[in-house]
């Protein structure tokens, strides 16, 4: 299975010099050759980048499959363990030995390297992209606030849009990536293609959104901690003992073996689903939390019972339940959005496996069986409990057994889901600000791993008050999808396609980078060129990623409109403070 990309090492990464000079570890070179530039170079010219790409591409398709392995579709969702050593020395043949591209061993030394740290396959990928701990178990709320129609019409469009925004990411990598020049996150992608500014926007987003999802794993293993224990545990504890325990599982530098604890996840979460759908099919839903359902969020006098205490039936909407109350809906629509939400971690994914060519088979496996198994998972739950269903869904059945069984299950889905994003999250942190501004040592040096130790606490607590602040689970969800999750699904793919479609169309035959002399040929500059590289060739798709980016940019300012307004009337009610003991989940006092 794979290591989860390169932040998955210890930090650091084995190419670059960790013990001389004053920039040590950062990848800061005095020399121009590939493997002695800075990590983030901003001299080295697009038309080098694709060149040597390329060359990377034509040497990865040249490999053979080891021992008799295939790439069909079912060694995708159950690979054979991969027994093949990373390469500790190259058989260069005599196109790719050529000297004006490899003029000392140091250069052929950096490629094995490159190598070596590229080990996933395509069903590693499948189960990476399918750990999300969130997707299906926010399903069925968002068909309660959308009605059976908009839903499952809504979900199909983002499932589709968020495969076609893994195939743009794809393409943009595979014209980028190299031995020499390896794209590491999808903040490398934006640098390459748009300068410093964009990386550090992608960045700034990227943690944010890690750092959310630490905080809304805290307040869902806090809920269902407080329901297993019939809220006799003050709820700012139970949310509290989750982050003391990220600040042990913290310590875990290194993820190589996540793959197969990520194959573990997918499995217990199907589990999950199977225990609560079988669970809702014989049993009324869980209408002591009626005030933190769907229908409560929609119109709250769909799940508020009478004087004599008799709760209405269950209801269901052939289209929007309230359309008066379209806020609701988009609130609801933002957890079907947290299904897609891998897309951060493409580009991370795509830099780690041997052939790249075949992440789009993992992908779209990935994203067909979220698209199949959370759809019907979502409208069985939503046609057995109605607008009494609960985000998540497994905290809305009523067995208190069953119920327990469910949440702890999902207690353990979501420490390995906090494992991973708390990794990525420090490290990326770390990596881009304490490395790179501040000159911290890497974290595979032992000053690296003190600082390491102290920052983990120090980030989870963070979270933790993060989640306290924002006790609603599902306006939390709302607005960490629409303002980071919708960006990198939706927003940022279409907008980094499009200037790397506008710089590769633009490169004529007589245009390009010469390694020999390491300058670049362009017979055209500026407005001109661009709007040569628009449109040329794919001028359509160029169309079509500006119409994309737009609709997404719209569509995020309407989440962010429709979860702010919600966190509003949340606010409004007194009894749901942060850092409260009781549970949001009880309704009973």
């Amino acid at each position: 299975m794979s290591n989860l990309a390169n932040l998955a090492l210890d930090g650091g990464d084995p190419r670059l010099n960790s013990t001389k000079g004053e920039l040590a570890g950062q990848g800061i070179v005095p020399y121009t050759q590939p493997q002695m530039r800075a990590l983030h170079d901003s001299s080295v010219s697009f038309e080098e980048y694709h060149y040597y790409a390329v060359q990377t591409r034509a040497l990865e398709d040249s490999l053979v499959v080891p021992n008799g392995q295939t790439r069909g579709f079912l060694s995708t969702i159950i690979p054979r363990k991969d027994k093949e050593k990373p390469p500790t020395s190259m058989v260069i043949d005599g196109k790719d030995s050529d000297p004006a591209r490899h003029a000392t061993v140091a250069h052929e030394d950096w490629i094995n390297a490159s190598r070596a740290l590229r080990t996933a396959t395509a069903g590693a990928v499948f189960y990476l992209i399918t750990t999300d701990i969130l997707g299906p178990f926010g399903l069925p709320y968002a068909f309660a606030t959308t009605g059976w129609g908009p839903g499952v019409a809504l979900y199909t469009v983002f499932g589709f849009m968020a495969g076609f925004s893994g195939w743009l990411l794809w393409l943009c990598f595979m014209g980028l990536d190299s031995y020499q020049y390896p794209v590491k996150s999808i903040g490398d992608v934006a640098f390459r293609l748009y300068g410093s500014w964009a990386r550090y926007v992608v960045n700034i987003l990227q943690s944010i959104q890690l750092i959310c999802n630490v905080a809304v794993l805290i307040i869902a293993n806090g809920e269902a901690l407080s329901e297993v224990s019939k809220f006799k545990l003050c709820y700012a504890i139970c949310c509290l003992v989750w982050a003391l325990a990220g600040f042990l599982l913290g310590q875990i530098r290194t993820l190589q073996k996540f793959g197969f604890i990520a194959n573990a996840a997918v499995w217990i979460n199907l589990l999950i689903m199977f225990i609560t759908m079988g669970v809702a099919a014989h049993s009324d839903p869980l209408y002591s939390a009626s005030a933190s359902s769907a229908g409560y969020s929609v119109n709250p006098a769909l799940a508020t019972p009478d004087d004599a205490g008799n709760y209405p039936p269950i209801q269901h909407s052939g289209g929007l339940p309230n359309p008066a109350n379209f806020g609701a809906s988009i609130t609801g629509l933002m957890q079907a959005v947290y299904a897609y939400g891998g897309a951060m971690l493409f580009i991370e994914f795509m830099s780690e496996m041997k052939r790249p060519h075949d992440f789009v088979k993992g992908m779209w496996g990935a994203q067909f069986f979220i698209y199949v198994c959370y759809m019907l998972y979502g409208l069985f739950m939503y046609g057995y409990q109605g607008q009494y269903v609960q985000n998540p869904s497994y905290l809305g059945i009523s067995p208190y057994a069953w119920q327990s069984v469910g949440n702890v299950l999902a207690m353990v889905t979501a420490l390995i889901a906090a494992a991973l994003y708390g990794n990525i999250g420090v490290k990326v942190l770390y990596n881009n600000i304490a490395v790179e501004f501040f000159r911290a040592p890497p974290l595979t040096q032992k000053a690296g791993k003190y600082l390491w130790v102290g920052i983990i606490p120090i980030y989870w607590s963070i979270a933790f008050v993060i989640g306290a602040a924002i006790p609603d689970f599902s306006g939390f969800t709302a607005i960490v999808s629409a303002v980071c999750i919708l960006q990198f699904t939706y927003t940022f793919p279409p907008f980094l396609h499009l200037a790397y479609n506008i710089k590769k169309n633009a490169l004529r035959s007589d245009e390009g980078f010469d390694p020999a002399t390491g300058t670049v040929t362009r017979l055209d500059t500026g407005i001109r060129r661009m709007v040569r590289g628009f449109m040329a060739r794919s001028w359509y798709l160029n169309v079509f990623n500006v119409i994309y980016f737009l609709g997404g940019l719209a569509t995020a300012g309407l989440g962010i409109w429709a979860a702010v307004e919600n966190l509003i009337l949340i606010y409004s009610v007194p009894e749901l403070n942060a850092l409260s003991c009781h549970s949001p989940l009880d309704v009973s006092t």
